[in-house]
């Protein structure tokens, strides 16, 4: 079974985005442009067939599909954070043995 997964690379502009309900204020977390996290929503919206935000003039706020897509984005991520943590600090605890003859 293959998984039907969104453009991983969109997430975290989604999740800045939709936590600071502002695509500049996420663009300056990720250090991207604004049209840079616009592009990324925009991609992440067309493959998913769905409108995530509803944008005005100088606002932007989720839509009823966008907020619970946040939430679960932001814990998915927050899951992959805590694995990736769990993966190096078990890693560099590992002992280097070096021999000579």
């Amino acid at each position: 079974m293959t998984r039907r997964l969104p453009p991983l690379n969109a997430l975290p502009a989604f999740e800045a985005a939709a936590r600071h309900l502002n695509f500049s204020r996420a663009a300056d977390e990720l250090n991207l442009t604004h049209g840079a996290i616009s592009r990324a929503i925009k991609h992440l919206e067309d493959q998913l067939g769905v409108q995530l935000f509803e944008r005005a003039t100088r606002s932007v706020r989720l839509t009823p599909v966008g907020e619970p897509y946040a939430v679960a984005v932001r814990e998915a991520l927050d899951q992959l954070a805590l694995a990736t943590q769990t993966a190096t600090s078990r890693h560099s605890g590992s002992t280097l043995n070096v021999s000579t003859s």
